[in-house]
């Protein structure tokens, strides 16, 4: 077994100083600006734009906590199935009909979030008057379903999306992730050609990934036995089973290279309680900021209360993204005990170091989970309940002396430390919540350790099973990868630049500065890649309401444009056949497809932008948050405002429709 790291003795030296030049770099080249609003777009929708943003937060959430009662979402997207054990199910069907019938039989076993936030709430106050100890007696078990594209096409009999524009998360997700692994760094080893799932020739695609977690092993192993009966009585193939499992001893809750894994979750407003000193924050968690529950679950407000421009049946559902990540325990180490001895020769690192103290700074946090940032010479265990990140900003370390600029923690949250412009602050956080994921890995494979028989050696398959929700595919889990971890401009504008992610990244040479009398010097580190991709899959898990009607063959494919969001001048919501946009003169106007006019809302050109009320009113609205025109169908709260591909605008209370426009 390689030895444990050895103890972070100190701090780096100074040594002969190499002036780091800073160039200029726009917000676009950090995807920034793409799809996110400016931090006064943050403002809710309201009649008068100087209404307090938290008198329309008690307007929009009546309920302290609404999003704990949801029974129609699947509860890992917010909840989260938290278990020891899991399996994953690849699965793909030849019959359109069985598949609908073993779907309707599978359905009363897919967990809520109401569920599932119910158990976990019990299970933790259980644990926390145990002293930490897992309470014996509780146990769960939760099932989840997500579908593909060829899936949701399968179950529906016909296409699901009505448009898929170039850019958008509809043509991301049609593609897939093997046909957009290059762009996500997948090449080489991790090229999908080698991949075990996911890269499948179109007469086998991925159509459904059945998720099963649960406490107990043995029970998980019936639950997935009696699953795997139904699919392959319903003329199902499994073309892949995943399992994973929290590693064991002194590695629990890490993963295989050693350090403390899933620590920095979002907490998402209206399910996570606030700490009422502050109204932004996680009661107990003063360093997890309260997001918009609409970045993780389709329908929801989303950050900039931006359009989502997705179907009907997306609402309440969330996109997946699953990544089944190898890892090379033993090169990672050797890996970094060699970098680590150029830093010393270079005087940047202390001569007593052990391997521990650049592994931290590769990763961003001690094996115990603390930030090195916060404590860079050597590792504070994190005192029982504390919250690691608590404290945790990186806008007093522009340049990576504390915590390096490539650390993998940073790249992937930049948190309040992101310089886009020389001589500019740092971005708030703020203007970094849309691009947070709700990530539910677990690792596979045993851990290594030589000493334990071949099984446990370096040929032995381990690694992580990566698992992420979110409601935009394109502006998170793909802008994080592509435009953050993978980038080796990023932070931008930096020379020499910053490098890859040395954890997830592809090879890259990396700058690890530290400060000097002249200002910050630069060493360069070559790091090669000892985490490959071997399988991934771009899933969806609707709510159970579409599951319902898709194990009837329905879909619903409108466009829908929920209450929450605001509708600005450009932006576009594309059925295909007919589009509704916000022209530039302040008129709604409804498109055919060669984008001819044929409906508009005849303001006088007053229009500022429009929204969808709570109250069931569509409304376009002036520059001072007046109404230049409107639907008047206000007094329906619950109706929803849909674009339909056969060329209608409507607004419907069940199967009622209260108001039509026609592009016909």
């Amino acid at each position: 077994m390689a030895p444990a790291p050895s103890p972070s003795p100190g701090c780096p030296h100074a040594g002969p100083a190499r002036r780091t030049v800073v160039r200029t770099a726009a917000f676009a080249a950090a995807g920034i600006t793409a799809n996110l609003a400016p931090a006064a777009w943050a403002a809710p929708a309201s009649a008068s734009p100087a209404a307090p943003a938290a008198e329309h937060l008690r307007a929009a959430a009546p309920e302290p906590l609404p999003l704990r009662t949801d029974r129609h979402s699947q509860g890992d997207i917010l909840a989260g199935f938290r278990k020891d054990h899991a399996c994953l199910l690849f699965l793909h069907f030849r019959d359109a009909g069985k598949a609908r019938r073993w779907l309707n039989r599978l359905l009363p076993s897919i967990s809520t979030t109401e569920e599932v936030a119910r158990f976990n709430k019990a299970f933790s106050k259980a644990r926390r008057r145990a002293g930490g100890i897992d309470p014996a007696s509780m146990s769960g078990l939760w099932t989840g379903l997500s579908l593909t594209h060829p899936g949701l096409r399968l179950f529906a009999g016909r296409e699901p999306f009505p448009a898929a524009p170039a850019g958008s998360n509809a043509e991301a997700f049609t593609q897939g992730a093997a046909a957009r692994a290059r762009d996500l760094g997948d090449t080489g080893t991790s090229a999908p050609q080698s991949w075990l799932f996911g890269a499948e020739e179109p007469g086998r695609a991925v159509h459904a990934v059945l998720t099963v977690a649960a406490d107990d092993p043995e029970r998980l192993a019936t639950a997935v036995a009696g699953h795997r009966d139904a699919a392959v009585e319903a003329g199902a193939t499994v073309l892949f089973r995943q399992d994973g499992a929290t590693l064991p001893g002194k590695l629990r809750g890490h993963e295989h290279f050693g350090f403390a894994d899933c620590i920095s979750q979002p907490g998402v407003r209206g399910f996570d309680e606030p700490d009422p000193a502050t109204g932004t924050t996680v009661l107990g968690k003063p360093g997890t900021r309260l997001i918009p529950a609409g970045e993780f679950v389709v329908g929801p407000e989303r950050v900039g209360q931006r359009p989502t421009a997705l179907p009907a049946w997306a609402t309440g559902g969330a996109f997946q993204v699953v990544r089944r990540l190898a890892q090379d325990v033993p090169g990672w180490w050797t890996q970094v005990a060699l970098r680590l001895a150029e830093l010393q020769r270079a005087g940047s690192a202390p001569a007593d170091a052990g391997r521990e103290w650049l592994g931290a700074r590769m990763m961003g946090r001690w094996p115990g989970g603390m930030p090195v940032a916060l404590c860079p010479a050597a590792e504070r265990l994190p005192k029982p309940g504390e919250d690691p990140d608590a404290t945790l900003d990186y806008s007093a370390d522009p340049h990576g002396w504390r915590m390096p600029l490539f650390a993998h923690i940073r790249k992937g949250n930049p948190r309040g430390g992101l310089v886009l412009t020389p001589g500019r602050p740092p971005l708030a956080q703020a203007e970094l919540d849309g691009r947070r994921l709700m990530r539910r890995g677990i690792p596979y494979g045993p851990v290594y350790d030589p000493d334990l028989g071949t099984d446990h050696g370096p040929e032995a398959s381990r690694g992580l099973l990566f698992v992420c929700h979110q409601a935009d595919l394109v502006g998170q889990f793909e802008l994080v990868a592509r435009k953050w971890l993978n980038e080796t401009d990023f932070p931008p504008g930096r020379n020499p630049r910053t490098g890859a992610d040395p954890v997830l990244g592809p090879d890259s040479p990396c700058a690890f500065e530290t400060p000097s009398e002249s200002g910050s010097r630069a060493d360069t580190l070559y790091f090669g890649r000892f985490v490959r991709t071997e399988g991934a899959v771009y899933a969806f898990s609707p709510s159970l309401p579409v599951l319902r009607a898709l194990a009837t063959g329905e879909l619903d494919d409108s466009i829908e444009f929920h209450t929450g969001s605001v509708l600005r001048a450009g932006d576009v919501l594309d059925a295909g056949k007919v589009r509704l946009t916000l022209d530039s003169a302040g008129d709604l106007v409804l498109l055919d497809g060669e984008g001819r006019r044929r409906w508009h809302s005849d303001s006088g050109g007053a229009g500022q932008n429009a929204v969808f009320t709570q109250d069931g009113e569509l409304v376009l609205r002036t520059a001072e948050g007046r109404p230049a025109w409107s639907s008047g169908t206000t007094g329906h709260p619950g109706a929803r405002l849909l674009l339909r591909p056969a060329g209608e605008l409507v607004i419907v209370d069940g199967d009622r429709v209260l108001w039509k426009a026609s592009a016909s």
